[in-house]
């Protein structure tokens, strides 16, 4: 059932402030690119340039918590977004515009009203998890979009259909801006429109005039070791508490290892130990096992490194040298470390089901490449397994999906390194593990809940 939702208070009775710029585009400019802006009709125009970078028209004003809605219109040929809460700071990459921006991507993929982390930290918000947004958008026609941002929560919509649920507390004031994303060097890309029009802004009694609730989609939180309220209220549990080792052991101990894992400013880390496989402290792994469940880990990879998060393990059947066996989302600096070219067709690489199916971009059906940050900065590893069907998702993008048990996954596990295992991946429960591979990798923000 599609859940459409309803401002607290009608809109009319609001007090809105008209945002959308004059004739001479005062309190406006525009930086970046070199796409050109203009009022037409009581719309905003701008118009894609070859050989330049994304352009903004930026506002003046700054903004804190808001109510933003507004129309637009882009050529279909055309990405372009809206930011919110924006930045450009000279210290920051010689003061580009980044931040927080609400997508308009009439593409195939149609992600229209995710949240992207402009120059910064790409996707925080896509739509693959969430069809009835994606349906929600109209390539090539006037869309209307409505953002709520109010604390450390951004919330937006599409033509009434709730599309992201955003909690983050990196920026909490910023300026507006109507983006002209830059377009491959071809003629036929010259030119191209994006429109917007009817954009108003609430800075006042944004509590008597915000949404109800969004228990139509997801929410996605990237605090730092914590839940949200809606989070517990949908069953997630941290796995890790950030400070202690609470919940865990050696996979081959009774106790927690007492050495190659530390925990300080709310990470966990494997410690380096010359790429050695197990022979410092050794995986650890959940004292509880799970079955069904969707887990979530944001992990930081140093240059070179190898890692990996198991799931359905047994720890009781290697007990010499070596990592415990189980299914193993791959966590891996693919253009450094040498496993990436060893497997078969790339089966080892970042977020691969390890030696055994490839990652690929199973979210765009325009791009197989994986969107992923690199070396020093934060990823996000998700696993959904229900029954025998297991996906692998990184930073919102699905990379890997299969079925545990089936005629093709045994095909896959017979040439494998695990064909020596009976049953190797198909036992009904198991416990998660953190991998020691012998290199640096920060873990933290480890969730956890039971699928039923």
């Amino acid at each position: 059932m599609l859940l459409l939702i309803a401002p607290a208070v009608t809109a009319q009775t609001a007090p809105w402030r008209s945002l959308t710029p004059d004739a001479s585009l005062s309190g406006w400019r525009v930086t970046g690119g070199t796409a050109s802006y203009r009022l037409e009709n009581g719309e905003v125009v701008g118009r894609s340039v070859l050989r330049t970078p994304n352009s903004w028209l930026v506002s003046e004003e700054i903004f804190g918590d808001f109510i933003l809605e507004f129309e637009a219109k882009t050529d279909p040929k055309l990405n372009s977004g809206v930011m919110i809460r924006g930045q450009s700071r000279p210290d920051y990459r010689n003061g580009v515009v980044h931040g927080y921006q609400l997508e308009i991507d009439p593409s195939r993929r149609g992600w229209s009203g995710g949240l992207y982390d402009e120059q910064r930290r790409q996707w925080l918000y896509t739509l693959g998890r969430n069809e009835a947004a994606r349906q929600a958008f109209r390539s090539g026609d006037w869309n209307s979009y409505r953002v709520e941002a109010i604390d450390n929560r951004i919330r937006t919509f599409v033509n009434g259909v709730p599309a992201a649920d955003l909690i983050d507390d990196m920026d909490a004031r910023g300026f507006i801006a109507f983006q002209v994303h830059s377009v491959p060097d071809d003629p036929a890309m010259q030119g191209l429109e994006a429109r917007f029009r009817n954009v108003r802004i609430l800075t006042s009694g944004l509590a008597r005039y915000a949404s109800s609730a969004t228990p139509a989609i997801e929410q996605q939180s990237y605090l730092v070791n914590r839940l949200t309220d809606a989070e517990r209220a949908s069953g997630w549990t941290l796995l890790w508490d950030g400070k202690t080792t609470r919940g865990w052991r050696g996979a081959k101990l009774d106790t927690f290892p007492p050495k190659g894992w530390s925990i300080s400013d709310g990470m966990l880390t494997v410690e380096a130990s010359a790429g050695y496989e197990s022979r410092n402290g050794g995986d650890i792994i959940t004292i509880r096992e799970f079955s069904d469940f969707e887990l979530s880990v944001d992990f930081r990879l140093t240059p070179g490194a190898n890692s990996g998060i198991k799931y359905f393990v047994d720890p009781n059947l290697l007990k010499g040298e070596g990592s415990a066996i189980g299914l193993e989302y791959q966590l891996l600096d693919d253009e450094r470390h040498p496993d990436a070219k060893m497997g078969r067709d790339g089966n080892r690489t970042l977020g691969s089901l390890y030696d055994l199916i490839t990652a690929k971009n199973l979210s765009d059906p325009d791009s197989s490449g994986k969107r992923f940050n690199p070396p020093g900065e934060w990823n996000r590893a998700t696993l959904i397994v229900r029954g025998a069907k297991v996906e692998h998702w990184l930073n919102g993008f699905k990379v890997v999906e299969y079925e545990r048990g089936s005629p093709e996954f045994r095909a896959l596990v017979a040439q494998s390194k695990y064909k020596d295992w009976p049953r190797f991946g198909e036992w009904e429960k198991g416990p998660i593990l953190l991998q020691d591979h012998g290199d640096k990798v920060d873990f933290r923000s480890i969730k956890l809940r039971e699928l039923r």
